[in-house]
């Protein structure tokens, strides 16, 4: 039987990467909705058998600047309200967060790099699991809190909310676990201009994608993989 994954996607930069091989192998179609340009009807995100909203460099708070946020806080607080497996990465973890009642909040700072994660008790026991050792791909400035009846999965130094899960049909990740490291210069071009505010090398991040890329690529489709066999039991 075909499912549909339906992905929500604000810049072209940042698409589904490594996840979109591990969909179709669990049997997805994937739609594809730009909603900056397209938006989203709550209907449009009920119907699907997986969401899966991508991350963006703008705030959930930001809806007066980008009023199509507002759709999608109501299609995803529609669906969470029925328990539809959901997805959400970087800003996408930060919508189903503030659907699902927490706070969302700029940090005054940014993570943006290569480096690891320290799992909780709760983490390490999770889908996050192959993680543990692995250096993820940060790039985020904002953090959202947990949600009410969420476990709390990872953290780093800077940021102590770094990725949550409720039940086995949401997962909210900060960090960029779908990232192809092949495609990172499509991430330093759209990004250039933070990069250079903030004094970070582009061909640091290219040789931290080539070093830790292959390991990370191996770790992430376990992840997803493990979560989408769970979510959709």
């Amino acid at each position: 039987m075909t499912k549909n994954a339906l992905v929500i996607q604000h810049v072209l930069a940042e698409d589904l990467g490594i996840l979109q091989p591990v969909l179709r192998d669990h049997g997805y179609t994937i739609t594809m909705v730009e909603t900056p340009v397209h938006g989203i009807a709550a209907p449009q995100a009920l119907d699907a058998d997986l969401l899966v909203v991508l991350g963006g460099p703008i705030g959930v708070y930001e809806t007066g600047d980008f009023p199509y946020l507002n759709d999608e806080i109501e299609a995803i607080t529609r669906r969470l309200a029925v328990g539809a497996p959901t997805m959400g990465i970087c800003l996408g973890a930060q919508l189903i967060a503030h659907a699902l009642g927490a706070t969302v909040e700029p940090t005054g700072s940014v993570e943006i790099g290569y480096s690891p994660l320290t799992l909780t008790d709760a983490g390490r026991h999770s889908v996050l699991a192959p993680l543990v050792d692995t250096p993820v791909l940060h790039w985020h400035g904002d953090q959202f809190h947990i949600p009410e009846g969420g476990d709390l999965l990872a953290h780093t130094p800077g940021f102590p909310h770094q990725a949550f899960s409720v039940g086995n049909h949401i997962l909210g990740l900060q960090f960029h676990l779908e990232v192809d490291p092949t495609t990172i210069d499509r991430w330093i071009i759209a990004n250039a201009g933070e990069l250079a505010t903030h004094g970070i090398s582009p061909d640091a991040l290219r040789r931290d994608a080539a070093q830790y890329g292959p390991a990370l690529v191996a770790a992430g489709q376990q992840v997803f993989d493990a979560w989408l066999a769970g979510a959709s039991a």
